[in-house]
Formats: structure tokens, sequence, C-alpha cells
């Protein structure tokens, strides 16, 4: 079930409407249990076995992990949990791609017959819901987290729809506490406006919702028509044309992503649940580092904390450390998704975390490391640091490997020709005055910090005129066709 259509409208207002009028905590979790199933169902059918799977396997090991005392014991479950999680995420995610590399190495060394491809369905979500589970259990292996006497609540944590499909990833320990609260925070008030009023999680929610569907409907959908048109054949366009659908697609997928959890984060608080941030204006980074406490706030955390430092982190030889950002980064690309298009992307950030952290340990000019603390030094790290992030996105964008590398060939070498690009230009007028405006407003939300506070604090009819103006806007150039979440193969 897409958030951008009528069917999501419509379920999320009738689950709203219920929890508002039914005031009881139990029923209230079951009923959000039945609701996060159903929304599952919806898109998923069969494939909601799965998350069963994952949901029992990890509520009774995290119990045995947490009541044994015997510390191989605990290790075998952990490992048990382990197997369980990753071994359907790599049967489902990765099976026909490991099969792909199979039959390339047999065909390549002429040993026996290439093995048929299974095929299968990628479950959506299951990337998300695995990292959680997994979390949940180390977490409790490490003894920073009891494990859930209820079945139901845990149930709750791993299938909450507003973040089930595409995050954010959130942590057991920051999740199943709320749930000790009622639900809503609604007022006892049945006016309108003054449940509004008094609802402080409701507006800021709502506002969270409608920006979200700005960025993902106003934006990104009407920005991928340009990009689509460069990368759907790249080979032959001039070096403008390709820099331009790569500022398009950094745009279109950040508009996407960071839209689709806006709208997360703003249903769970009308619901009464705060998910952790997971954008900060990423596109303002200053280094590599500065990037990931930016971009997918909730993954970079959750590979940092289960991956980064059980392998060492920083605490070891440098050479070591370098090693550990590759192996992190080349995990974080596969992830994604079963393609060598994003390893090569997850290595392309590993590379610049190295180098990163290579200059920073040679740079010792006091000068030199105050001059980027200016605000002309900041503005050279903003531009330099995009350039390259922008360039990792035409790996993630264009799986082709030739069109590829020519279109990457074309971002680094500029070619200086315009003929062909004026002529583009020309057709994609709408995208570009897009991306133009996309600049601009995420100009002015870097200098006013926490807008959508800013915005939601409104006196109620300036509010509600915010509101007018975002959904009239979404209307105006809405077709029709309601666009799937980039995030959603993965």
């Amino acid at each position: 079930m897409l958030f951008n259509t009528i069917d999501f409208l419509i379920f999320f207002v009738a689950v709203v409407t219920t929890i508002v009028i039914v005031k009881n905590k139990k029923f209230q979790h079951l009923f959000l249990v039945f609701s996060s199933y159903f929304f599952f169902y919806f898109s998923s059918n069969y494939l909601i076995t799965l998350l069963f799977f994952s949901t029992i396997l990890d509520f009774y090991i995290g119990k045995k992990i947490w009541e044994t005392k015997n510390i191989k014991k605990k290790k075998l479950f952990l490992i048990g949990s382990l197997a369980g999680n990753l071994g359907l995420l790599g049967f489902f995610k990765y099976s026909d791609f490991a099969i792909l590399q199979f039959n390339f190495m047999g065909e390549f060394f002429e040993i026996g017959e290439s093995l048929p491809f299974l095929n299968l369905v990628l479950p959506i979500g299951i990337s998300f819901y695995t990292f959680q589970t997994i979390s949940y259990t180390v977490d409790i292996y490490r003894g920073k987290l009891s494990p859930s006497d209820s079945l139901k609540e845990f149930a709750l944590y791993v299938s909450f729809f507003p973040q089930l499909v595409a995050g954010p990833i959130v942590r057991a320990k920051d999740f199943l506490p709320q749930l000790r609260e009622k639900l809503d925070s609604f007022s006892e008030n049945r006016n309108l406006k003054q449940i509004i009023l008094k609802n402080s999680n409701l507006k800021l929610g709502i506002t969270l919702m409608a920006l979200g569907f700005f960025k993902k409907m106003f934006f990104a959908d009407n920005i991928s028509p340009l990009v689509n048109s460069v990368f759907s054949n790249p080979i032959g366009s001039e070096s403008l044309t390709i820099i331009l659908a790569t500022i398009g697609f950094g745009i279109q997928i950040y508009a996407d992503f960071s839209g689709y959890s806006d709208i997360a984060i703003g249903a769970a608080l009308v619901l009464g649940f705060k998910l952790p941030l997971n954008f900060n204006k990423p596109y303002f980074a200053i280094s590599p580092s500065d990037f990931w406490n930016r971009w997918h706030i909730s993954l970079s955390t959750w590979l940092r904390d289960y991956l980064y430092i059980p392998l060492g982190g920083s605490r070891k030889s440098d050479s070591r450390t370098y090693v550990n950002l590759i192996m992190v980064m080349f995990l974080g690309g596969l992830w994604h998704g079963a393609n060598w298009n994003f390893v090569i992307w997850g290595l392309l950030h590993g590379l610049y975390l190295v180098i990163h952290r290579l200059l920073k340990n040679k740079i010792q000019d006091t000068k030199l490391l105050k001059f980027f603390q200016t605000t002309y030094g900041k503005i050279i790290g903003i531009i330099t640091m995009q350039y390259f992030v922008f360039l990792a996105w035409i790996p993630f964008r264009v799986q082709d490997f030739d069109s590829m590398l020519y279109s990457m060939q074309k971002y680094i070498f500029f070619d200086f020709q315009y003929t062909n690009t004026i002529e583009f230009i020309s057709t994609q007028k709408l995208p570009l005055f897009l991306m133009g405006l996309f600049f601009i407003l995420n100009f002015i939300s870097y200098r006013k910090k926490n807008l959508p506070n800013i915005i939601s604090k409104l006196k109620l009819r300036y509010w509600i005129v915010f509101l007018v103006i975002i959904m009239s806007s979404i209307l105006f150039f809405y077709e029709g066709n309601p666009e799937n979440f980039i995030y959603f193969q993965f």
C-alpha cells in the first residue's frame, strides 16, 4: 500500500479514528498489530509469513539469550537468530545474484551447465525489519536490553506500519518503552479545533506528512522524467546533459526517500509514537563522515553500532580502520540491492571516508584547518563534498555497466559541448524549474533550523493555509498515477 494513494489515506484515517475512539491501551496495541499486518498483506500477500517467522523467531530467541547464563549457549542462540534472519534475507534478495555470479564463473572456466534462476519475489521491507529484529537480539546479548514479555508488543515493534516498508530503522530500546504509555495523546475534547490546538504532536505529525507528500509528489515524481529520459540510454549524451540528470537524480532520491521518512515519522507522531530522525540536510555536508551523519541516519548508525564497532572501528591501527570503513560501506552498498552497481556506490563512499581520514591525519596546518571552519571554507567543503556525492549517484542509478562508465566519464571530464543540451533543456522546462526551486527551498530549510516545528507552531488559520498551498501544489502537477518510492525495492 503506497503512502501516496487514496487507499492509504482512507486506511490511515480509519486507524487514527479507531485509536481516538477506543482508549483501552491493550486494544490499541492489538488493533495496531492487525492494522500493520493488513497494511503489509495488502502489498505482499503470502509473503507476510516471512514477517511472522522473523517476529516469532526473535521473540523466543531473545528470551532464551536473556535467560541463559552459559556464554557459549548465548552465542549459539544469537547465531541461530542471525542465521534465520540473514538466511531469509539472503535467500530472497541475493539468490539470483549468487546464481548469476556462479554461472559467469562457470562459463568463464567452462565448468558445467548454467544454473536456472529462481526469480523470487523480493518481499517489501525485508531489509528493514530484518535489521530491526537483529538489533533486538544483539542488544539483548550485549546486556543493553531486556526482552519484551509480550509477543503482541514485540510484533507491533517489528511490523509498525508507518516505517515497516522503508524505515527509519527503529531500535527496540527506543520503541518498546513507548508502549507503556497510551498510544494517543488526543484531547478528550471532541471539538476538532481544540484537538489540534492542544496536541502539538498531532499538528507536527500532519505537518511532516504534508512536507513528505510535497517532497515525493511535487519534486521527486516531477523530476523523474528528466532523469529517466537521460539515464535510460545515456551513451551519446553531452557532459552538461549528464550533469543535469545526475543532479536531478540526486534531488529525486533525496526528495523521494526523505519524503517517505517524513510521512512515516509524521504518521507515527499522529498515533503517539516518536521515530528517529532519518535525514538532516545531507546536501549541506562538508565531509564524507558528515554526509553519513545526515543521510539515512538510522541505517548509518546501525552499520556503525552493529558492524563497524564490532569489526574494531577506529580503535586499532590506521590500516585496520581503513579496511573496516571499506568493508562496512561495501556491505552497506550490497544491502541496497543484489547488483554490482550498488556495491560500486558503497565502495566509492568507503573510499571517500578513507581519503578524508587520511587527509585529516596528514594535515597538521592549523591555519588550513581554521580556514575550513570559516564561512568560505565551509562553502568550499560543501561544494566539493556534493560533487563526489552526486558522482556516486551515477552507479546507484545506472545499472548497465557501459552506460555507467560513460556517464561517470562525462561527469568527470567535461566535454564543453552544448548543442544537444540546449535542445534537451527546451523539452525539460518543468523538471529544471523544480530543480532550481528545490535548491532555494533547501537553502531556506538549512537556514531556518527545525522548519517543520516552526510551521506546526503557526496560528491555526496560517497553518491551514500552509496545508492548502502544499496540497494544491501537489494536485496541480499530479497525473493520477502514483509512483513507487525508490526504497521500496530494497
